[in-house]
């Protein structure tokens, strides 16, 4: 019997008892299939991947981390992935980490499938420690002082519960993928396996998922938007099939926050496109000749700071030509250049409005 002040080990396995592919569900999981697989064949054809990769999976690096209170700003956020610099914030550095967890995951994926150990090193990159399995007792998720949910407690009982998710990830191909999608992160966040990140090593667990099983070619649904916007609801559905097994609503939330951040992501990438080739188009003709090319208009778009050393390792120019030609940009209005540390960044300032939009 489930009681919020008791650990709950007897946490129900997947896949669910009972019915979750209701009618309803299916036929938001068409819905959600359809527009995400339209997202991956348009971010295919991006010629700029880079871009897209890099806007994507630092707008989800800070919500997701929003979602549990470590707040940077976008500017931070852009400086500090383009910068070395010593003063970065304590947050900004963590929400880096999410970054770098996604990134580490997906690259992980190539040798082999997701597993306990995935989620152990996700967490630790997170937290930059050697966080393992929860292996004592105490831990609990609380509100105003009021225990709403305490999670399995043991390390064996902990993983025996992962091992259950892991073949349900890998075995049970019966299910809708995404629907397979909203019963996975519910049941990683129940298990609540390590003893802080595991909110946001779950998220990093949705995009990778999403990868392994084909449905992106790369971790670009920023997801964690939709949830920070009904963050509220999110919880309060969570909690509702630990209380009441009510799959429908949840998976329903799942699909549907799938479709919307399918459609922001495509409508994205399509004004970033836009916004590259007006900006090619407004550089041939305002910069000198021997300034333009394509390709260094292409590099301002990987990201909103650009600085000397991309345009040397991408042999655009020498260093000191490289400067010049920042420099150029900067007298017709493309950049904006700052300080930072001892190093010059240049913003590129309509990419930047675009992505905090």
């Amino acid at each position: 019997m489930y009681h919020p002040e008791k650990p709950y080990n007897n946490l129900p396995l997947l896949p669910p008892a009972t019915e979750v592919e209701t009618k309803k569900v299916l036929k938001q999981a068409i819905a959600s299939n359809k527009i995400l697989a339209e997202l991956k064949g348009r971010a295919d054809e991006i010629p700029n991947q880079s871009m897209l990769v890099n806007a994507i999976t630092l707008q989800e690096a800070k919500d997701s981390s929003e979602i549990e209170n470590i707040i940077t700003t976008q500017d931070s956020l852009y400086k500090a992935f383009s910068s070395n610099i010593s003063g970065t914030d304590a947050q900004t550095k963590e929400v880096l980490r999410y970054r770098q967890a996604l990134w580490e995951g997906f690259n992980d994926l190539k040798n082999r499938p997701l597993s306990t150990n995935s989620f152990i090193k996700i967490v630790q990159t997170i937290k930059e420690n050697n966080s393992g399995i929860r292996n004592a007792p105490g831990t609990t998720i609380s509100s105003n002082n009021k225990v709403l949910y305490t999670p399995p407690t043991g390390e064996e009982t902990i993983r025996d519960l992962l091992r259950n998710l892991e073949n349900f990830i890998h075995e049970d191909d019966t299910i809708d993928q995404l629907v397979k999608l909203a019963l996975m992160h519910y049941q990683f966040e129940a298990i609540h396996p390590f003893f802080d990140g595991n909110g946001r090593t779950g998220r990093v667990l949705n995009m990778l998922y999403i990868v392994e099983k084909g449905l992106l070619d790369k971790p670009i649904l920023y997801l964690s938007k939709f949830i920070i916007e009904n963050k509220n609801e999110y919880y309060r559905l969570l909690r509702n099939v630990t209380e009441q097994q009510a799959w429908e609503d949840w998976v329903l939330f799942m699909l549907k926050g799938i479709e919307e951040t399918s459609r922001y992501t495509l409508n994205k990438i399509n004004d970033i496109n836009s916004l590259m080739q007006e900006t090619i188009a407004f550089a041939k003709t305002n910069l000198p000749k021997r300034v333009y090319s394509k390709e260094l208009i292409e590099i301002l778009f990987e990201q909103p700071y650009s600085k000397v050393k991309y345009l040397v390792d991408n042999d655009i120019a020498k260093r000191q030509t490289a400067a010049e030609y920042l420099n150029a940009l900067e007298d017709i209005g493309v950049l904006k250049s700052q300080k930072v540390g001892v190093e010059n960044l240049y913003l590129n300032v309509k990419l930047f409005e675009l992505l905090k939009s």
